[in-house]
């Protein structure tokens, strides 16, 4: 059977546009679809980059305060939220216009419309029918909002890039990392922030003492957490929206659900093409192969690690294999992670938890917390935490964890000995940078 296309790419997200470029650059004729009007999915346009665009502008109101206690006359200024969303549009806009230009220097068909299958190999976009030899399937995911009474009234973060006025007061509810980084952008740019979650601490998934560092310092920055509640309903009043808990009540201007994502396979079809889903995400294999050979899937509709990077690796590893003859399988030990949080948080490997679960007394642990050098001529009182989780038996290190300033940075440079192999004994003999807070991963006893 002759097909249109060689691949053809449901979803222009990370995923998608790495895995077509790279097919593409074999010699594969490659089509890819998009149904929202921007290129780059949610990374781009409603995720990672808008929202470090809003870390940054956060982050000032903290350092004007600083800046004074260095000897800087005092700065009294203010934010102007209409000026900085027009300028995130702007940037965000660029972007777009880089990624279809990419797509159009790659040799990649690009097609605007939601996709449907029609059977294993036909897809409709639009009004149009098309065929693929090879389908990969990209199309990521999305918020998804609790059950409660009232929750329509709230927005996810797809909707709080695009607010036309800053909420002075807004709650916030989920304590996964949107959650916990939203609170802290809505606070440094002067919103009363309230975080509800139902567990007793933030960032579940995490080391504990990542979240117990983070979370004091959230509440030391002025935000507040209301820990081991769940809202009951959201309503409108005159005076903004009540929010209802089971002992308490408060009313806000904004509610933002941060609950989770789903994998966004609303209306895609995958019954018709037999593509199994399971648990609410399409079912792969280490190949990223679904059900059908001929199908496979990348990024978060495959609900395995969540990560823009991870999306982007999965979907060249699939190009090198099907198209380059460079047949490979992602790696998913040791993906590094970062909360843009206030301060910063990062991780790479084990936790002391999930260590501790496989090698019991084995694992050893190495933790340094003190004020970094940068707050000592202030009256803050920030912590740095570092840690290391290293199997005593072996000395290697299984995970490395941190909160405090460019922490994102320093665990980034970390994941590459821990990929490596690094033990401990590696660490203590490298030279140190001084005065620097990453010195201290490498002096720690």
């Amino acid at each position: 059977m002759a097909f249109d296309y060689d691949l053809f790419v449901i979803g222009a997200g990370s995923g998608g546009l790495a895995a077509a470029k790279r097919a593409a650059s074999y010699g594969a004729q490659v089509a890819i679809a998009e149904e929202s009007a921007d290129l780059g999915g949610t990374c781009v346009n409603r995720g990672c980059v808008p929202k470090k665009l809003m870390v940054y502008a956060s982050e000032f109101s903290h350092k004007f305060k600083t800046a004074a206690e260095y000897g800087w006359s005092p700065v009294s200024s203010s934010f102007n939220w209409s000026e900085f969303i027009a300028q995130k549009n702007q940037e965000i806009q660029r972007l777009n216009g880089v990624y279809g230009n990419s797509l159009a220097a790659a040799g990649v068909s690009l097609f605007r419309g939601h996709v449907t299958f029609i059977d294993e190999h036909t897809l409709s976009v639009g009004e149009r029918k098309i065929t693929a030899a090879k389908i990969l399937i990209a199309v990521g995911a999305k918020p998804q909002k609790p059950e409660i009474p009232g929750i329509e009234r709230a927005i996810t973060s797809n909707e709080i890039f695009h607010l036309a006025q800053q909420p002075q007061r807004i709650a916030i509810v989920g304590g996964g990392y949107i959650g916990t980084e939203f609170a802290c952008i809505m606070n440094g740019l002067g919103s009363v922030v309230t975080l509800i979650m139902r567990r007793h601490l933030i960032l579940n998934g995490f080391d504990e003492d990542l979240r117990t560092g983070v979370q004091a310092a959230m509440q030391q920055h002025g935000i507040r957490i209301v820990c081991n509640r769940e809202v009951e309903k959201i309503e409108l009043l005159s005076t903004g929206l009540k929010v209802t808990l089971p002992d308490d009540s408060m009313t806000v201007d904004t509610v933002l659900a941060a609950t989770g994502r789903i994998p966004n396979l609303s209306n895609l079809g995958c019954e018709k093409a037999r593509v199994k889903i399971a648990n609410g995400a399409i079912a792969v294999d280490s190949e990223s192969r679904t059900s059908q050979p001929h199908i496979f899937a990348v990024g978060d509709c495959t609900d395995r690690r969540n990560l823009t990077p991870v999306a982007i690796a999965e979907g060249r590893a699939f190009a090198d294999t099907e198209f380059g003859d460079r047949p490979r399988i992602m790696n998913y030990e040791f993906i590094p992670s970062a909360v843009f949080s206030q301060p910063e948080a990062a991780t790479v490997g084990m936790s002391e938890a999930e260590a501790r679960s496989q090698l019991g007394e084995a694992v050893k642990i190495y933790r340094s917390q003190f004020k970094p050098l940068y707050y000592t001529l202030t009256q803050e009182h920030e912590k740095t935490l570092l840690k290391l989780v290293v199997d005593s038996q072996t000395e290697r290190v299984l995970g490395a964890h941190m909160v405090g300033e460019h922490a994102a940075e320093i665990i980034q440079m970390l994941a590459v000995a821990l990929k490596m192999g690094a033990t401990k004994s590696d660490l203590d003999a490298t030279i140190g940078i001084h005065p620097s807070t990453a010195e201290e991963f490498v002096t720690m006893k």
